[in-house]
């Protein structure tokens, strides 16, 4: 007899602990997006006219993402030697502070693009070292049998995130300008820092929180990690570089967006916000299939098949001007980058033990952080091309890089 599955996603909240951490990361993620959608804007509306008007706007999230190939690695070491909560904790009391400065020097107006790059970099610290670590503590705040639930379950803020803040922010910012969104970015860094402070973390290993710190030994331990991913958990590591492909090759489509918006649809702030919006949306309608029930086998397989559909989307997306067209490829690119980074995610908590958890997590960030070249390179080349021709290299790249994992790649093709 058929048996409808049961509901799952719940499960992890029964825990004090993974509530708190869950809350914190929805309140860091809202902020991430709302401050990627406000920064995009912001710099076109500084350049307005300028012939490398392109190049500055995706030039923002090449500016967040630029830390983490400096600082991702450190801050992976960091994390598994200092207490967790406290690094998260005094990263967001930072933020909190600058996006209320910013919002400021915004509403005074004293901004420019150079202020607004220096605060793109500052948000890029903050999130390639706060991120791993946030992850990290959801496996110290459940027991071993819900780290699965609790990890895709906490992965619903990202897309949920991705979808609230960019639609409020682009009401916002339609209605108020970008002033009351700096100001909202910055009260939830400190809703982080609520959330944090009552935290416990009785499931860390005991050797992960407040060991003896030493600069001299971060570049022992960042090898020691290295060495742990490649030798001890070899398909992880090339599934981290098959992860090239979606986040680094096709995630800056998103950057490309307010772009797509005002030169393809004709349309402004609000609608570009709806549009980042309805990529949330599909995100979060695919974490929460996985968080009601389970991530399916062949989580290899999962993250291949991924990265070949976000190609294939990213492809397509230069060939439309069709607004609903462009709102269901964008929706369905966020389905395919969430189950890639969750089937991704899922292993790595499951398979690598607490005291490497961090800077496993960091080297993952730090490919993602590649981002930084291939943006700027997209920019250029969108400047002196079109919009529709880099799309379409983008999406080729993809299909090709994916299709040898596929059909040369045996090992990850067959990760359970």
């Amino acid at each position: 007899m058929f048996r409808i599955p049961r509901i799952q996603t719940l499960d992890s909240f029964a825990h004090r602990n993974y509530r708190f951490i869950w809350s914190a990361s929805f309140c860091a993620n809202t902020a991430q997006w709302l401050q990627l959608l406000t920064l995009g804007w912001i710099v076109k509306e500084l350049t307005e006219g300028s012939a490398n008007s392109a190049f500055l706007i995706i030039g923002v999230g090449g500016a967040i993402a630029l830390p983490g190939i400096f600082v991702g690695p450190l801050g992976g070491v960091i994390g598994d030697r200092l207490n967790r909560r406290h690094v998260v904790m005094f990263l967001a009391s930072i933020m909190a502070f600058s996006a209320f400065s910013f919002a400021w020097v915004y509403k005074l107006g004293y901004a420019n693009i150079w202020f607004v790059y220096g605060y793109a970099f500052l948000a890029g610290i903050y999130e390639s070292t706060s991120m791993p670590i946030r992850q990290a503590l959801v496996s110290n705040a459940v027991p071993q049998k819900y780290l699965s639930n609790a990890f895709t379950t906490n992965v619903l803020t990202i897309p949920g995130t991705r979808m609230l803040g960019p639609f409020v922010g682009g009401i916002l910012a339609s209605q108020t300008g970008f002033f009351w969104n700096l100001n909202l970015e910055a009260i939830l860094y400190l809703l982080v820092v609520i959330f944090i402070i009552p935290m416990a973390t009785p499931f860390a290993a005991k050797d992960s929180e407040d060991r003896d710190f030493k600069v001299s030994g971060l570049l022992g331990d960042f090898i020691d990690g290295f060495k742990y991913l490649f030798h001890q958990q070899r398909v992880l590591f090339k599934i981290m570089l098959l992860s090239f492909t979606p986040n680094v090759f096709c995630f800056p489509m998103l950057f490309l967006l307010p772009l797509f918006t005002a030169e393809i649809l004709k349309e402004g702030a609000d609608f570009g916000g709806y549009l980042l919006a309805s990529n949330g949306l599909g995100g979060l309608i695919a974490i929460f299939l996985f968080s009601a029930f389970g991530v399916p086998n062949k989580r290899g397989l999962i993250c291949i098949l991924s990265a070949l559909f976000a190609g294939i989307l990213t492809l397509s997306l230069g060939q439309v001007t069709w607004m609903p067209i462009s709102f269901l490829i964008v929706g369905l690119f966020g389905v395919c980058i969430s189950t890639f980074r969750t089937s991704n995610g899922v292993m790595t908590q499951t398979l690598v033990k607490d005291e490497y958890r961090v800077r496993t997590l960091s080297f993952y960030r730090f490919i993602m952080s590649f981002i930084v070249i291939s943006s700027f390179i997209i920019g250029i080349l969108t400047d002196l091309t079109s919009l529709e021709v880099v799309l379409f290299g983008m999406g080729m790249l993809a299909i090709i890089i994916s299709s040898g994992f596929l059909f040369f790649s045996s090992s990850v093709r067959n990760q359970p």
